[in-house]
């Protein structure tokens, strides 16, 4: 993955280009702090060893306030992105809420005949069944599989499908439920997804303009109850389990997705300088654990940048 932040820079052949672009407008900062700022250079280092040793890289970085894209490359690539993927079903399930075409008060049988036993919470509970509006916080939270498929199967595949085109996400699906097991009859990922796509829906929600504003904040409380800070989200410092009101002026809502050879995060961070809306994809061979660190550790230098980025 070459750099392109230089006027007539070319990618290498075959390789996928980063683009590093300067942000326009906004509140004027020190010359120093400006320069700072403007640097993504950590993370394009990285995230070139990533896409030079095989793995497919694509993310998507824009300021909140003017919508400058400050790093780009394949943004529009549409790749697996697992749990990420909940997020529109969590959109859908809130727009059902809001309308009153769907009771948060129902209350659904947990589906033991097809229950994801890898991971999730709902597996471990004695309750045997759940109302609808706690699963959404287990899908968004603990990022329960078996939450996700029930959220999924109450709104519809069909109405995620087309509330996802009109969110503007035509490249990103939701291509199947969530399985222990994926068969030669079964889609081969449960969702698929551009950064740019996924980047513009966190936007969306914190400026609530995904769907409309009481949909925008019940979606942005569920996520921001999230507790997978591991990857991106690392370098906030934020508790995994209370970061909704943080002491130092940080907003930050967040979902993650990780499958095998799959990670990927969408979210958006505000700081007393500046706010974004990111989102990043790896998919890589897992062949071992530092195969993974390695992906690991691209997120994380993401998130520094990031965080010196808005403050």
């Amino acid at each position: 993955m070459v750099p392109s932040s230089a006027p007539g820079s070319e990618p290498a052949s075959g390789a996928p280009a980063i683009r590093r672009r300067a942000p326009r407008g906004g509140r004027r900062v020190p010359r120093r702090a400006a320069v700072d700022r403007r640097s993504f250079a950590p993370s394009l280092h990285r995230l070139e060893e990533l896409a030079q040793s095989g793995a497919q890289v694509s993310v998507h970085v824009a300021e909140l306030d003017s919508g400058c894209v400050v790093l780009s490359g394949d943004d529009h690539v549409p790749l697996p992105i697992a749990g990420l993927g909940v997020v529109p079903v969590l959109v859908e399930a809130a727009a059902g809420f809001e309308s009153r075409t769907l009771d948060p008060l129902r209350i659904v049988d947990r589906p033991d005949d097809s229950l994801v036993t890898r991971a999730g919470l709902w597996r471990h509970l004695r309750a045997p069944a759940l109302p609808l509006i706690d699963l959404a916080v287990l899908a968004a939270a603990a990022g329960d599989p078996n939450a996700a498929n029930v959220l999924l199967d109450a709104v519809g595949h069909d109405q995620v499908r087309a509330r996802m085109v009109s969110l503007g996400m035509p490249r990103s699906a939701v291509l199947d439920r969530f399985r222990d097991r994926r068969g030669p009859d079964d889609a081969p990922h449960v969702a698929v997804g551009t950064t740019r796509e996924f980047a513009r829906l966190f936007a969306a929600l914190v400026d609530s303009k995904a769907v409309d504003a009481a949909v925008s904040a019940q979606v942005a409380e569920w996520l921001s109850l999230n507790h997978d800070l591991s990857l991106v989200a690392s370098a906030t410092g934020l508790d995994p389990f209370e970061h909704d009101n943080d002491a130092h002026r940080l907003l930050f809502v967040n979902k993650t997705g990780r499958d095998r050879g799959v990670r990927a995060e969408a979210g958006v961070l505000v700081g007393p300088r500046a706010g974004v809306a990111y989102a990043l994809t790896v998919c890589f061979d897992d062949l071992s654990i530092s195969h993974r660190l390695r992906a690991h550790d691209a997120f994380r230098v993401l998130g520094t940048d990031l965080m010196e980025y808005t403050h």
